[in-house]
């Protein structure tokens, strides 16, 4: 019995412990700033209304099904452009990115039943996360 209670007390510290690191870790690659930012050229290049949304999510009581919805188109193109212009490799960096925008977008359809705020928050960090993709794809193509 007490081999068990050890067992289950070790592996949610652990499953904890790697959640605390995922988050810590994407919050660290949104917060890295690039030489040049090329976000808003590929906005406007490619019609992406991310600008738009992360300015709308500071305004008093925006739509955020609409935003998330304009988020989700933003990513699926900014996602393609990503995996046309790197090929089939992909760092482990906009993997755990991809991954973490997935959660969010969890975390978003959750919360928004019960408090806007965090709903807010995850949309706003789901606005970083294809922001970063932009920039990517702008110095991705820049290196071409």
């Amino acid at each position: 019995m007490i081999e068990l209670i050890t067992t289950i007390t070790i592996t949610a510290s652990s499953v904890v412990l790697f959640a605390y690191w995922f988050r810590y870790t994407c919050l660290l690659i949104l917060s890295a700033k690039t030489a040049r930012d090329y976000t808003a050229d590929v906005a406007a290049a490619n019609n992406l209304g991310f600008p738009a949304v992360q300015a709308q999510l500071k305004a008093a009581s925006p739509d955020l099904d609409r935003l998330r919805a304009a988020l989700d188109s933003d990513y699926r193109v900014v996602r393609s452009l990503l995996k046309y212009a790197a090929g089939e490799g992909q760092s482990l960096e906009t993997q755990m990115l991809a991954i973490n925008y997935k959660v969010m977008r969890a975390w978003y359809a959750m919360s928004r039943h019960f408090s806007e705020s965090l709903a807010a928050r995850a949309l706003t960090e789901m606005s970083m996360i294809v922001s970063h993709f932009a920039n990517q794809m702008g110095e991705q193509a820049a290196a071409a």
